[in-house]
């Protein structure tokens, strides 16, 4: 059987994975899956940084605008979807590329998610005690300081898994992360990691340029159209949560576009540290188009080459 192989373009918020994974798609006359726990939601399209139009007319690509902002989904269900829908492209192709900025949702696909046991009532109801009364910040507050290897990767505005795994260390007295196996479950694919690498001062400035980008083309009155529904997991993200209150009098827009720019910053930051622990990755500059397809050619069957 034709090997397959999952060509991985990774990288912090900015570093420019939308751009790399269509031309690397463009060459190898595939698909690029998205995994994004955000640009899955229809509407938000300006502050999840989504392909345009323009973008995914030159490429297939899955796993953008398949949500209504009502539901959820999480990264168990993508590595789900996503293993099943790279059934049906494997059939055509023998090489499909993943655009990767939500670390669990990349680690799920490629490795898959441990089950853990129960954890006792008394501890879950606690820590739901607890969050009812403190907080989301304490709660990222708590696995930050309890599993700050986990923190790395976890969607830190999803209080759900954030809860989960907070269980888990106070049931248990170790960190939610010692606990997974690291036996990677069995795939049919092969990864081909590509990490897209800038001085930490450079993309800062790339980041604040687009804050700037999206709030001059229509952030703000995208987030004032989904303001009623920010109580949903999908609007508890950076862009958004800063604008809702700026909305309701909390301050004014030039301090709302500061915080943006901080906790885009911190999130990019977290991101970083999660994927230089990625084993295996390869790291190229943005404009490295050349170097990465030979890399990725001479990973490749060379007698079944796309």
């Amino acid at each position: 059987m034709t090997a397959k192989y999952l060509v991985c373009v990774l990288g912090p918020t900015a570093s420019g994975k939308t751009a790399l994974a269509i031309q690397l798609a463009q060459h190898f006359s595939t698909h690029i899956i998205s995994a994004d726990s955000r640009q899955l939601y229809k509407g938000l399209d300006i502050g999840t940084a989504k392909a345009t139009p323009e973008e995914r007319a030159q490429a297939p690509h899955h796993f953008i605008d398949t949500l209504e902002i009502t539901e959820e989904y999480n990264a168990g269900q993508f590595e789900r979807d996503a293993l099943a829908l790279l059934d049906e492209l494997y059939k055509i192709h023998n090489v499909v590329v993943l655009a990767g900025g939500t670390g669990l949702y990349v680690q799920a696909l490629l490795y898959g998610l441990d089950e853990f046991p129960a954890t006792p009532d008394e501890v879950r109801q606690q820590v739901r005690d607890d969050y009812a009364e403190k907080g989301l910040e304490w709660l990222q507050q708590q696995i930050q300081h309890l599993d700050p290897d986990y923190y790395q990767i976890v969607d830190t505005q999803n209080p759900v898994r954030l809860m989960r795994a907070l269980e888990v260390c106070r049931a248990t007295g170790k960190p939610y992360s010692t606990l997974r196996s690291g036996e990677p479950k069995q795939r049919d694919f092969t990864p081909i990691l590509i990490g897209l690498e800038w001085p930490r001062e450079q993309l800062y400035a790339r980041i604040d340029q687009r804050v700037d980008f999206m709030l001059q083309h229509g952030l703000i009155e995208e987030a004032r159209k989904f303001h009623p529904y920010k109580a949903y997991q999908a609007l508890q993200t950076v862009g958004y949560e800063e604008l809702f209150a700026h909305f309701e009098g909390e301050y004014d827009l030039e301090e709302a576009t500061r915080l943006i720019k901080r906790n885009t910053r911190h999130y990019a930051k977290r991101q970083m540290t999660w994927l230089k622990k990625v084993h295996g990755l390869v790291w190229y500059k943005l404009g490295e188009v050349e170097g990465v397809v030979g890399f990725v050619k001479q990973l490749l069957d060379p007698k079944k080459r796309q």
